[in-house]
């Protein structure tokens, strides 16, 4: 053999440019694009609905001289109310674990990373159950949840007249148009290669399917994809990672903006009042641990406003 070999000249050390983590990129985290974000002084509150119906009725009649107007009138519902939640996690770093880190380990950056994320997963898991799941939008076209006749991975499924079905009887039982789109990755992967599609973008620059290109077909501001993964097994147990977003297809009007006599299908109420705001990150010292704590907080309600201002397509593919 011959001398010096490789392993007496090069000690294997770690690397200070690399490192692998499996994070999940922001972009899959859509909870704060789809309903508008209010930021509120207080934990709890009440806000106001207007009643629907009135404000669709033409009341307005002919007037013969010297003689009243017709007049009416609207309701208000003061009895809804918000509750931000504060959801916390922590990552405790030891004395130890620091000192003895390698030059390519940041600890404290790894650990915020890591709180930082989790809240973003917490966060993205409670607006699915809040807005993405069976039995709570009534928009539709028939007042609950739409399974498409045909679904859209089978030969003759027609996804854009489904869509453009439930953005009518948003428009027709609102007066609002659906806006915003929201999919998993397992529909959108779909849709990308569905002929109902293709066959109207084939003339465009591009003729391949993109979010942009499907909010213009659909003639919706927004189309959103969430492909955020979550591992639902315990620890110590074999991964068992699934989409957050299943088969599913929530279409929904919500405004660019929070605003007075501003209808909404969901609001992210955010209390922002209290100390540090409504998200922060904190590092103080556990001395009985001989730790630094790295501790995260959000504190928000994911709020469904308007039922009728959303229909949910469940299980199209």
């Amino acid at each position: 053999m011959p001398q010096p070999t490789p392993s007496d000249v090069h000690v294997n050390t770690p690397l200070t440019s690399i490192s692998v983590a499996f994070m999940q990129d922001q972009s899959e985290f859509i909870a704060d694009k789809v309903f508008p974000a209010l930021p509120v002084t207080k934990q709890s509150d009440r806000y106001f609905v207007y009643d629907k119906a009135n404000w669709f009725r033409a009341k307005a009649q002919k007037r013969a001289p010297s003689t009243e107007s017709a007049g009416g009138g609207f309701t208000l519902n003061a009895n809804p109310t918000y509750f931000a939640d504060v959801y916390a996690f922590h990552k405790d770093v030891d004395d130890d674990t620091r000192a003895n880190a390698d030059a390519a380990i940041d600890v404290d950056r790894d650990a915020t990373e890591f709180v930082t994320r989790d809240l973003m997963l917490k966060k993205k898991l409670t607006w699915a159950a809040r807005y993405f799941a069976p039995s709570i939008w009534t928009g539709s076209s028939t007042g609950g949840d739409v399974t498409p006749g045909v679904l859209w991975n089978t030969g003759g499924s027609t996804p854009i007249e489904d869509m453009r079905t439930q953005l009518r009887s948003i428009k027709r039982k609102t007066g609002f148009r659906g806006n915003k789109i929201a999919m998993g990755d397992e529909v959108w992967d779909i849709l990308q290669d569905h002929p109902d599609f293709l066959e109207r973008i084939k003339y465009t620059q591009t003729a391949i399917v993109t979010t942009g290109l499907l909010a213009a077909v659909l003639g919706v501001d927004q189309v959103l994809i969430g492909g955020a993964i979550q591992n639902i097994s315990i620890e110590g147990a074999a991964d068992d990672l699934q989409f957050v977003f299943g088969n599913d297809v929530l279409i929904c009007y919500a405004p660019p903006r929070p605003g007075l006599l501003t209808p909404t299908g969901g609001y992210t109420f955010m209390w922002g009042a209290r100390v540090g705001g409504s998200t922060r990150i904190l590092r103080f010292r556990m001395e009985h641990l001989k730790s630094d704590r790295i501790e995260g907080e959000m504190s928000y309600d994911q709020k469904l406003v308007a039922a009728e201002m959303g229909a949910f397509l469940l299980n199209v593919v």
